[in-house]
């Protein structure tokens, strides 16, 4: 069974489209327009081994916010679409994932009601071209267009860069746990039958 979606959205502020396959290698092509929000998407293909092409053509004239929170949502839609009914998928994921001083936990829930909570201190305005207060835009409509609790905690850091990267890989590397698939588990993991 592939494990696989493709969602385009086209409004009067972006034109997205995403091509996601859980059960990839970590191959990635992206191309947001966003130099550090590419190596972001990158990074969370790679790190969490999903096949992940992206192309966005967004009103970057205007700011960052649009491309980066409608990428957000069409991500999180190809997340649903991919997972199909969530049958056997082990639904819980968490890491602690350190990159140089920074430290982050990340700890997520495919159960279908989206929620985040989002516990970060950025003392930059920007990374490059990437205005950081987008890393919160971009959790939060992943979470809601996904159907996902979603917990993103800094524990330590000082380097933006290195903190904001060490959330996407987290992210990443949960979400890979979340959605293997376990054998024991024969239908959904949940006493409600349903996720």
């Amino acid at each position: 069974m592939e494990r696989t979606a493709i969602v385009n959205r086209s409004t009067k502020e972006t034109v997205i489209s995403i091509e996601l396959n859980l059960d990839g290698s970590g191959r990635a092509a992206v191309n947001t327009g966003i130099g550090f929000f590419d190596h972001m998407l990158e990074s969370f293909a790679r790190h969490g081994f999903f096949d992940l092409q992206v192309t966005v053509n967004g009103d970057l004239d205007v700011d960052t916010h649009h491309t980066v929170e409608d990428t957000g949502i069409v991500l999180g839609k190809a997340i649903s679409q991919a997972l199909g009914d969530k049958r056997s998928i082990r639904r819980y994921g968490s890491v602690m994932l350190p990159m140089d001083e920074a430290l982050v936990l990340c700890a997520l829930d495919l159960s279908g009601r989206p929620y985040l909570v989002y516990d970060a201190s950025l003392a930059v305005e920007r990374i490059g071209a990437f205005e950081t207060q987008m890393v919160k835009e971009f959790f939060y409509a992943v979470t809601v267009s996904a159907g996902m609790n979603l917990h993103i905690k800094q524990i330590h850091g000082d380097n933006a860069h290195h903190i904001v990267e060490a959330m996407f890989k987290a992210f990443a590397k949960s979400l890979d746990q979340a959605v293997s698939l376990d054998g024991r588990i024969k239908d959904v993991l949940s006493t409600k039958g349903a996720l």
